[in-house]
């Protein structure tokens, strides 16, 4: 049976975190908690306010692909932040993002995921969790950061329409049972406090650092498929940057997040 709605009053007194989920809005159901938050951000919401539903009518991935987000069967949600940082290191919170979702699902339901690079969150080649991180800047710096991340949570295997039942998974797919909603975006949101600030005090070092620990990607033959042109070889690190470096048979190519699509190579 699926986990009851998620409400206002439950998500507050679950949160454990300060800075994260500092103010949370909390929708029934909405078009795309990417486009509220913007909108909130643009009303100048605080850092790390959370803007949550129990059901999303269009949710977007990368590359304006659709998400799936069924009333009840997930998190779907978007942090804004505010982070002091130059606008060229933006896409990194899409990195932060993943490490953070990774390590706090690992920890609360012992699912052995993985990140492909740069953010989606895998379970044995499936797709557990979706992330989309946008910016706002100007001459002056970053305005604004959401990042928004769609974990399946409580979708039974039959619930996946056939198209994507083999590339797509759930939580209780993989435990066998229902989950906790809420114990499960409090460690997401602990997570995340404790890599945004790591990042604030730090940079990005440590975290890229700790993200090549829970890849799925480097050390793999991969073909890059970009706009104009695509080719294979094999992910072999990421740059300080965080984009990624794959090693061709004539060099390193490097590939920048949000222009690709990466695909295991064919054998």
């Amino acid at each position: 049976m699926r986990s009851a709605s998620l409400t206002a009053e439950a998500i507050a007194e679950a949160l454990t975190t300060k800075r994260i989920g500092s103010q949370v809005c909390f929708y029934e159901e909405i078009g795309s908690t990417n486009n509220e938050a913007k909108r909130l951000a643009m009303e100048d919401c605080p850092d790390g306010t959370l803007v949550i539903a129990n059901e999303q009518h269009g949710g977007r991935g990368r590359l304006s692909r659709s998400f799936l987000s069924p009333k009840g069967g997930g998190l779907w949600f978007t942090l804004v932040l505010r982070p002091d940082i130059a606008p060229t290191e933006a896409s990194k919170c899409t990195l932060l993002a993943a490490l953070a979702v990774a390590k706090a699902i690992r920890k609360t339901t012992g699912i052995d995921c993985g990140i492909k690079w740069p953010n989606d969150i895998l379970v044995n080649g499936k797709k557990l969790v979706g992330i989309l991180t946008e910016m706002s800047a100007d001459m002056d710096g970053i305005r604004y950061i959401v990042c928004g991340i769609g974990i399946n949570v409580n979708i039974r295997r039959e619930e996946f329409a056939e198209d994507i039942r083999d590339i797509a998974t759930s939580v209780e797919a993989e435990i066998g049972h229902p989950f906790d909603r809420l114990m499960l975006l409090d460690a997401v949101c602990g997570e995340m406090e404790k890599a945004y600030e790591q990042m604030l005090e730090e940079g990005f070092a440590p975290i890229l650092a700790e993200w090549k620990e829970y890849s799925v990607t480097l050390g793999q033959a991969v073909r890059v498929i970009a706009p104009d042109e695509t080719y294979e070889g094999v992910a072999v690190d990421l740059d300080e940057d965080g984009s990624l470096l794959v090693q061709t048979e004539t060099e390193i190519k490097t590939v920048l997040a949000g222009d690709v699509s990466i695909r295991p190579r064919d054998n």
